[in-house]
């Protein structure tokens, strides 16, 4: 599928730059995930890199590694431990990387995995200080080999592996916010296909590094930092969502919030229609990922009939997407869309749960999103709880359900 960007703010992931196309947008196809794509975790020996790495495995994720400095010629839950994600991509040639390291280190990680070059790059930590990611936007423009998916997000799911030893497709870090950053880059540099964030708290100028390694390269896509991952149901899951609640279907699902995009995905497997692919871009300002990367991805594929997207206030995301939607998503092939806009009565100026769901300057309202969406034909729910009883009256309507 073609890949399509638009920019929306200044160090976003955007489609031209001072008038001349990104190279950035090459890597929108590194999110499509299989059964076979080579997943490594940056953050591995960690905790949470240790828990979620597990849970990956038990799902039938293709993890072939991790990546842990300390613990570099070890192995653990029974995969090789790297020294860097360049070493890592070497040995396993990963499709992609999922990062669970802390804030202060986590575009640091994100950074390291665009030098790698891992093709997607999913940074689930929450936190990333904004000035870290003006870095990591920056480099991700710059680039055209890795995706980032990310930071605060739940993730994204499909099959994977490390890099060279295992020839991995993606990696999952699990690496603390001081060191996520540059474990993303490694995994960039390491030419992994797709990079998994879940750290929270990242520096937001290691992410400001992350993001301009990653706009300069073709070969990694980054998902997070800060979110839940990625996910496609039955096939691959790279990330810390519950696995069990989702089943392959016909509708894509992405999410700016980490519970609300579990909520869609139990509503939609509820109604019958089961999910494509689920990923959580994060919350924070500063992402490898955004709502058109997944809704171009949507729209152009032919098993998914519906989409589910879910916003927050803060941020012009969902009015990009809006006017996104308007321009592509119309005509007999137009699919039916359900949105849920989060923080309506979120007072300005006063930061609601992400670093990025902040009302600034009269700007980044709930009210000025649901509008945006509504005018180009996306049914806005009031409740999260219609999102799946919503879409598939639309389906029906639709003669698609």
């Amino acid at each position: 599928m073609a890949a399509s960007f638009r920019i929306f703010q200044r160090f976003s992931v955007p489609g031209s730059i001072n008038g001349v196309r990104s190279c950035y947008s090459k890597t929108n196809m590194n999110m499509m995930l299989t059964k076979d794509s080579k997943v490594i975790c940056q953050g591995f020996t960690g905790k949470q890199g240790t828990f979620h790495s597990q849970q990956a495995i038990d799902y039938g994720t293709n993890m072939v590694g991790g990546v842990s400095p300390k613990k570099a010629g070890q192995t653990h839950l029974g995969l090789p431990v790297f020294g860097s994600v360049k070493e890592a991509m070497t040995e396993v040639k990963a499709d992609a990387t999922v990062i669970y390291v802390p804030p202060p280190g986590a575009a640091a990680a994100i950074l390291e995995a665009i030098d790698a070059e891992v093709p997607l790059i999913v940074c689930i930590t929450e936190g990333v200080p904004q000035h870290d990611m003006v870095k990591v936007i920056r480099k991700l423009k710059n680039q055209d080999k890795s995706k980032l998916i990310g930071p605060n997000c739940p993730g994204i799911i499909a099959p994977n592996k490390a890099v060279q030893k295992t020839n991995a497709d993606a990696t999952v870090i699990y690496v603390p916010p001081p060191g996520a950053a540059a474990a993303i880059l490694e995994a960039v540099e390491a030419e992994i296909g797709l990079i998994v964030c879940i750290t929270e708290g990242i520096p937001q100028q290691d992410m400001v590094r992350v993001k301009d390694a990653l706009i300069q390269q073709s070969k990694s896509r980054l998902i997070g930092p800060n979110c839940p991952g990625i996910i496609a149901p039955n096939k691959c899951k790279i990330g810390i969502m519950p696995g069990h609640i989702h089943q392959e279907g016909c509708i894509g699902v992405v999410s700016r919030s980490g519970t609300l995009t579990y909520e869609a995905v139990h509503q939609t497997t509820q109604v019958g229609l089961g999910q494509t692919l689920c990923i959580g871009i994060g919350g924070d300002p500063f992402n490898g990922t955004n709502f058109i990367d997944c809704l171009d991805i949507f729209l152009k594929d032919p098993k998914t009939k519906g989409i589910i997207m879910i916003g927050e206030i803060g941020g012009a995301a969902e009015e990009k997407a809006a006017d996104y939607l308007q321009e592509h998503n119309s005509g007999a092939n137009q699919k039916p869309v359900v949105s849920f806009i989060a923080g309506v009565t979120a007072p300005p100026g006063r930061r609601m749960g992400h670093a990025g769901a902040i009302i600034s300057g009269g700007k980044g309202t709930a009210q000025t999103k649901i509008a945006a969406l509504e005018a180009a034909g996306v049914a806005v729910t009031s409740s999260p709880a219609k999102m799946g009883t919503t879409l598939v009256q639309l389906m029906k309507e639709s003669g698609l359900a």
